[in-house]
């Protein structure tokens, strides 16, 4: 098996700053593996949010989350800040693959990278459903191959 190497922070278009809080550490005195896929589900969303594509409440059209995946370089511990970098590899008709890296600091090299799929749906039917235009078009700008 060939172990993946960090990503770096430039290949990221979307970075989204996140504060480490005592209860993120485990008994091993470093951040719990599952605050990373809390993390990887912040900068998604946040983006999304901050976007105006994404009304929690009220959109017809939501994402789930049907894959994650992770894998760690380096630990992160309270009280770090860290830093997520967000880019889409892939977009088709009804889903997107995000890919997600935690930079530690100021550091240029991941800690952690990986990825979360999206298939979106109709909020209330939960078929599937295309991605609308608008979304689409945010998408696409956070797409390295895209122009």
């Amino acid at each position: 098996m060939n172990r993946a190497t960090p990503a770096a922070r430039a290949d990221y278009p979307h970075l989204h700053t996140i504060t480490t809080r005592w209860m993120d550490n485990d008994a091993y005195g470093h951040v719990n593996n599952v605050v990373y896929y809390s993390w990887f589900d912040t900068v998604v969303n946040e983006f999304l949010i901050s976007h105006g594509v994404l009304d929690v409440e009220h959109s017809q059209v939501i994402g789930l989350v049907i894959e994650t995946q992770c894998t760690y370089f380096a630990s992160v511990a309270f009280p770090e800040n860290v830093t997520a970098g967000l880019r889409v590899a892939s977009l088709g008709n009804s889903s997107v693959r995000y890919e997600v890296a935690i930079f530690r600091g100021d550091e240029t090299s991941a800690a952690a990278q990986g990825h979360f799929v999206h298939v979106y749906v109709d909020r209330l039917s939960r078929q599937p459903t295309p991605i609308p235009a608008p979304l689409r078009t945010l998408l696409q700008s956070i797409q390295p191959e895209h122009p």
